[in-house]
């Protein structure tokens, strides 16, 4: 117990709230498991969670520090399309020259209103905190995210060419709306480019035929040859930055907490907009005859498999927990995280067994 006090004073004396936060948990867990009181399954996957966004802060720390004699900067959104980019570009033997900025927000979901104040950026850390179970976990804070984005963006050498890539999913289309404002009054060259529109023409064929909702499922050897294509990309008029910037604009003005990519633009719709689609996965796995629960990440896995949509699986689990509340389902188990708890349609008087 001595030990134990002497770590958390250590704790406390840390700068960064998001590191002392994960680590207070940590400290939690350790407790709970030596005194017993949570099953060492639970407790085990709850500090690897902890130790997997330990790994990611350190990492978000890494300095960003473009060279002089940077060629290319990329934003891409989402950190799988990340690792997919970094790993090409290093078998490329491009990574020296080309550097990558990873939007990491996902801007399908949750308020954008006045993103470009501490205000607009605390409703929407707030919004995050309070209705979804991932942010307990991952820490990310809407205010660090985007000081983070506008710094990077700031240090993009002059000389360097922008490369923002995109898709038909809806996170990429907002965020590189979001990028395009941002970097709105940059001289840089900036071209915006399709990985999976390239990727499909090099390599569809009639008999192999391939489609990629993300960029993000690309392979990296596909990236590769997609990325020795990025001079074709067209490139941007000023023009043009312009018509993107203001159209993040009206996104972020239109409200409500959910868009979709359709009729090649972003459009809000309402929150329970996918509630019945969820609701008709649940009855192909679970039909009415059985009346056994289903678990909560076998029918969000269910729904993120044959979703058009790119808004990820946190707003999926989101909806479930509201049809909870709203009394629509039935649970068993603790909601902290989807693999903890299971639901089944809420059973009528008489019905059951």
């Amino acid at each position: 117990m001595k030990e134990m006090l002497e770590i958390q004073r250590a704790v406390d004396q840390l700068g960064d709230d998001n590191l002392k936060s994960c680590l207070r948990l940590a400290l939690k867990q350790i407790r709970l498991l030596k005194e017993q009181k949570e099953p060492p399954e639970d407790a085990v996957n709850t500090l690897i969670d902890l130790y997997d966004n330990l790994i990611e802060l350190q990492e978000k720390k890494t300095f960003w520090d473009p060279k002089p004699d940077c060629t290319h900067v990329h934003i891409v959104v989402g950190d799988s399309f990340a690792g997919s980019t970094k790993l090409a570009l290093k078998q490329l033997g491009w990574s020296a020259a080309h550097k990558v900025i990873t939007m990491r927000e996902n801007y399908a979901i949750g308020p954008l209103g006045r993103l470009d104040s501490p205000e607009g950026r605390r409703t929407r850390n707030d919004w995050f905190q309070d209705n979804m179970a991932e942010a307990f976990w991952t820490f990310i804070s809407s205010e660090e995210e985007y000081n983070e984005l506008v710094s990077k963006l700031e240090q993009i050498p002059e000389q360097a060419e922008v490369i923002v890539w995109t898709s038909r999913s809806v996170r990429e289309q907002t965020g590189m709306r979001h990028s395009l404002y941002l970097l709105r009054n940059k001289r840089s060259v900036i071209r915006v480019c399709d990985a999976p529109a390239i990727t499909e023409e090099l390599f569809n064929r009639p008999n192999a035929f391939m489609e990629y909702r993300r960029s993000g499922e690309i392979p990296p050897d596909r990236l590769r040859e997609a990325l020795e294509r990025i001079s074709g990309c067209r490139q941007l008029s000023a023009d043009e930055i312009t018509r993107f910037a203001e159209e993040w604009l009206e996104i972020s003005e239109q409200g409500g907490l959910l868009r979709i990519w359709t009729d090649e633009a972003v459009h809000a719709v309402p929150a329970d907009y996918y509630d019945s689609y969820l609701l008709e996965k649940l009855d192909y796995l679970r039909p009415a005859s059985d009346h056994r629960f289903l678990k909560a990440s076998r029918l969000i896995g269910e729904a993120m498999a044959y979703c058009e949509q790119d808004i990820g699986d946190s707003y999926f689990e989101f909806r479930l927990r509201e049809m909870i509340y709203g009394g629509i389902l039935e649970i068993k188990g603790v909601p902290a995280a989807m693999r903890f708890y299971s639901v089944r349609r809420k059973e009528r008087l008489g019905e059951g067994g």
